[in-house]
């Protein structure tokens, strides 16, 4: 299984971008998929998460309103918009698979991605 998350960078507080997570090995359209990210000095946390079809939606409080989880599942890929970021955004940000449940959820992950950098500068 192969969780590629691209679409990081730099960019000003207020600002946006958009990550991309591409999976193969696995059956995406059967796992639910989330985006957890970790700063400096802290333990990784969930962001969002999204169901088998999509229609089950979770996010953190932190990022609820800014962020939009989607997915394409006849293109095998994983979206998290960001919209108004703030400092406290930066973080590398993981994709994750769960082959256990088709429900949002922020836990029980068993596939992770390698990360992408989300610098955001006041």
């Amino acid at each position: 299984v192969q969780l590629q998350a691209s679409g990081g960078g730099l960019v000003q507080a207020g600002g946006s971008l958009r990550l991309s997570c591409a999976a193969s090995g696995l059956t995406f359209s059967s796992h639910t998929m989330g985006w957890f990210r970790q700063a400096p000095g802290k333990e990784r946390e969930f962001v969002a998460a999204i169901g088998w079809s999509g229609g089950g939606i979770n996010y953190a409080g932190s990022v609820k309103g800014r962020y939009a989880i989607s997915r394409d599942n006849a293109k095998n890929t994983l979206y998290l918009q960001m919209n108004s970021l703030k400092p406290e955004d930066t973080a590398v940000y993981y994709c994750a698979a769960n082959s256990y449940t088709i429900v949002p959820t922020d836990r029980g992950y068993n596939y992770w991605g390698q990360g992408t950098q989300v610098t955001v500068s006041s």
